[in-house]
């Protein structure tokens, strides 16, 4: 895998001149007026060195009266030229993900940035290649699917660069006054400048600094950045303008193409774009217009507007999860899987409002993809759990090779398992699942009763998913010990999971009162899944006693956790009834009615 760095940082520009209006074209006009300018300024020395240049402030006053800042050290220009991929229909750039090509620098070379969260960004590193790096492609196929990468926007800067030190000399921050000149690249070329400030923290600063940065920047007159990213201001203040046409991106210009190549990735034609992309009633894969990432989704009003809000944050959440899986993330497994489950549940759940007709065939490949994910990440957990238990006993209770025959059965579990998970994601199944499932929710398939108000139609869907769960615990509880009670309690952890679900669909629109019914219903289902989780390693446990008896080793420690896990298992068996009287109290029912 490339290289990855964490990247904590804010941009900063100029206050609009006085008299230009809002928008875009204010903004066009005042970026390449100030970027011409600033440019020159900085290949004297730069703002942040001498101060007061074309409108900006003196930086290094401003900064060293930050707390914890001794000094700025001054590092000098460097001449920086990026060309940014992305499909057609900017794709990336509707998740706010970039992907580019520089050259200049001490960092040159392939460069894709994931959103972690507001200011946090992941950039994973790929050394300078003509085209797109494989590894770096596969990233981002959850969201171009088969679709070609093609250079969209050139940006070239001249970034004049200090350091903020602290009284020992260590390095804080960095922070860059960056003048720069923005290239649409296709059939219709346009071109913008502007210059932007950038601070970035060095690896282990307190993020506490970026807030007092932040605070004497604004004091000294400037302002957060309107846009996420320069790519996304490029394309923005780059867009056809009324009448121009929609301009089609891709095919870079000549000059840039001398620079970067045309890359390409392989596969079949494009398939569907991303439903944040496509509005209502749009098929999917339709062109949008090669401008700003989507608007945001309007405020769901009915029943069938909280479920699709609903699915679509698992929509995205499986999209998203899929480059941490192909980084192998602590985690992600389980956080694809659980949104894989989320989605399938809610088209169970909602069958009055979705057509079954269209959901059950993505919701079965949506459990093929879960079974698929789930071997490994089920291997995992079970392997942990038993480390940890044979770990917590005393050494003279540990009798024979046991840490070895643990290492043993996982490797032999666990061998080719992370091939077979990048198998599955990079398979056409894998792919035309995510397709479909954004057809789906580009033209929902919703029946009549989805225009009902959500305070009637949700409440009844939380409540018929409760009865269910409610049959299926008072079964077990019925059933004497043993592994009838067992299964019929895995049954009963499904369920609550279910009426989990259901209720966290409602939330936004039923309030604190799904709230609580969620939170109860999930302390039933942390219990039952501990109560599993103890069921499926005493299967393990015996396998492993059998294997070292046969290897004429001792089995003695071997049964002595399944007796440990027998007692949990009794444990929870124990809980259960009390944390089920709290989870059916008729109130936490007859809150979500109002």
């Amino acid at each position: 895998m490339a290289d990855m760095k964490r990247e904590v940082e804010r941009k900063y520009e100029l206050p609009e001149p006085s008299g230009k209006g809002a928008g875009k074209s204010a903004g066009k006009g005042a970026g390449k007026s100030v970027g011409k300018g600033a440019g020159k300024g900085a290949g004297k020395g730069g703002p942040v060195a001498s101060g007061g240049t074309n409108g900006l402030p003196d930086l290094t006053r401003v900064l060293t009266r930050v707390d914890g800042v001794a000094s700025v050290a001054v590092r000098g220009v460097v001449e920086l030229d990026a060309v940014y991929y992305d499909t057609a229909d900017l794709r990336l750039a509707a998740d706010s993900v970039t992907l580019r090509r520089r050259s200049g620098g001490a960092d040159e070379g392939w460069h894709l940035k994931l959103p972690v969260s507001a200011d946090v960004r992941d950039e994973i590193r790929a050394p300078l290649a003509g085209g797109v790096p494989a590894e770096l492609a596969a990233l981002v196929r959850s969201r171009t699917r088969d679709a070609e990468l093609i250079p969209v926007v050139r940006l070239r800067s001249s970034r004049d660069v200090s350091h903020l030190l602290d009284a020992d000399g260590t390095r804080l921050a960095e922070v860059s006054v960056d003048s720069v000149r923005a290239q649409r690249l296709g059939d219709r070329v346009a071109a913008v400048a502007w210059t932007e400030i950038e601070v970035e923290l060095a690896d282990g600063t307190d993020p506490a600094l970026l807030d007092a940065v932040d605070k004497r920047l604004r004091k000294a007159g400037l302002r957060r950045s309107a846009a996420p990213s320069k790519l996304a201001r490029a394309l923005v203040e780059t867009a056809p303008g009324p009448g121009d046409g929609p301009g089609p991106v891709g095919g870079p210009s000549a000059d840039a193409a001398k620079t970067t190549g045309h890359a390409k990735t392989t596969g079949p034609a494009k398939t569907a774009g991303s439903a944040k992309t496509a509005g209502a009633g749009e098929a999917a894969g339709a062109a949008v217009s090669p401008a700003a990432p989507a608007a945001p989704r309007p405020r769901p009003v009915t029943a069938g507007d909280h479920v699709l809000a609903y699915l679509r944050a698992q929509a995205d959440a499986i999209v998203a999860q899929d480059p941490a899986v192909r980084r192998d993330l602590p985690d992600a497994v389980h956080q694809l899987r659980v949104a894989t489950r989320r989605m399938r549940s809610t088209f169970r759940t909602h069958r009055a409002l979705l057509d079954r007709a269209a959901t059950d065939p993505v919701a079965d490949e949506l459990k093929w993809l879960a079974a698929e994910l789930g071997v490994d990440r089920d291997h995992e957990v079970l392997d942990a759990r038993l480390r940890a238990r044979a770990g917590a006993l005393p050494a003279p209770l540990l009798l024979g090779p046991v840490s070895a025959r643990l290492q043993a059965w996982h490797a032999a579990g666990s061998a080719g398992s992370r091939e077979r998970t990048l198998a599955v994601l990079d398979s056409p199944r894998y792919l035309a699942l995510l397709t479909s499932i954004d057809t789906l929710l580009a033209d929902p398939p919703l029946r009549p009763a989805a225009a009902r108000k959500p305070g009637k139609a949700l409440p009844k869907a939380i409540l018929k998913a409760y009865g269910k769960l409610a049959d299926r615990t008072e079964h077990a509880l019925a059933l004497p010990p043993g592994p009838e009670r067992d299964t019929a309690l895995h049954g009963a952890r499904k369920a609550a999971k279910r009426a989990r679900y259901a209720a966290e669909a409602a939330r936004p629109a039923l309030g604190k009162p799904a709230k609580r019914f969620a939170k109860r219903v999930k302390a039933v289902q942390t219990l039952l899944g501990e109560h599993q989780d103890s069921v499926v390693a005493r299967d393990a446990l015996r396998t492993l006693a059998i294997k070292a008896h046969a290897a004429g080793e001792s089995a003695f420690t071997w049964g002595l956790l399944y007796g440990q896990e027998q007692a949990r298992a009794a444990d929870s068996e124990r809980e259960l009834p009390g944390v089920w009287a709290r989870a059916s109290a008729r109130k936490i029912r007859s809150e979500l009615t109002g």
